[in-house]
């Protein structure tokens, strides 16, 4: 049986690879701040990783400041590399973006960026799991672009895909050989105002959604097909007509 350790273990996505992985024999131990585990500080990582073989990392930033998540993504990189090595881990798991390797000027993703070339150099064998955006994102994709009671939305094409299904493609990493840079998606292509419109539309949401190709996404503007899939693709089947009702929102 391996010893499978997943840094933000207790999380939406996590919480899941964990089930999932325990599901299938594994011994998945989930580690956080929750359970005395601080990739930032180094705190707690040498005695969890000691006779793991894999490492899943699927943490996030807690705060999405620029100078922030550019710290925390390479910092805990860092911390946790060091840590595999010394515990001898051979296969390193992480989720990241789908878009990190095209050109937008997003700073979450250039710390997403920062991230990723740290595990390729770091000479343990890796899997990149590039996922699309999450359908549980859409409430907060919403609010942020919320102005009197409008949602102000580029039509920049999203491929989004539900967190179950995310954490099936973490977990069947993780318990797998190394693959390198790997890409998910939900199965439909929309408009990101056409994501947020179905979605607060369904919720009975009284605010109205405008395109405007100009407004930002987490204050940068994008392409058209910055943040959908390529070729070759994993695609899930999860629509996010089956998801809706099945995912109200949380207040």
């Amino acid at each position: 049986m391996a010893k499978i350790v997943v840094i933000g273990g207790t999380g939406l996505i996590g919480s899941k690879v964990v089930a999932k992985l325990t599901e299938h024999g594994h011994e998945a131990v989930a580690a956080s701040p929750n359970t005395g585990v601080n990739t930032l500080t180094g705190e707690g990582l040498a005695e969890v990783l000691e006779g793991a073989s894999t490492v899943v990392d699927v943490s996030n930033s807690p705060s999405f400041a620029p100078a922030d998540v550019l710290e925390f993504f390479t910092t805990s990189t860092r911390n946790l590399i060091a840590a595999e090595r010394s515990a001898g881990v051979t296969h390193h798991v992480a989720l990241t973006i789908v878009g990190t390797d095209r050109p937008q000027n997003i700073p979450y993703f250039a710390a997403k960026v920062a991230q990723e070339e740290l595990i390729r150099d770091s000479g343990i064998p890796y899997s990149l799991v590039h996922a699309t955006q999450f359908f549980e994102f859409v409430g907060s994709i919403a609010d942020i672009s919320t102005e009197d009671g409008t949602v102000t939305l580029p039509g920049a094409l999203i491929q989004p895909i539900a967190a179950e299904d995310v954490a099936t493609a973490v977990a069947r990493a993780a318990a797998g050989a190394p693959t390198g840079d790997i890409e998910i998606a939900g199965p439909e292509a929309f408009g990101m105002d056409e994501f947020a419109r179905r979605a607060l539309s369904f919720r009975g949401d009284p605010r109205v959604v405008v395109r405007d190709d100009s407004a930002p996404y987490y204050g940068a503007q994008i392409e058209e097909r910055t943040l959908i899939p390529v070729e070759g693709a994993q695609i899930f089947g999860t629509t996010l007509a089956e998801w809706l009702p099945l995912n109200p929102p949380r207040h």
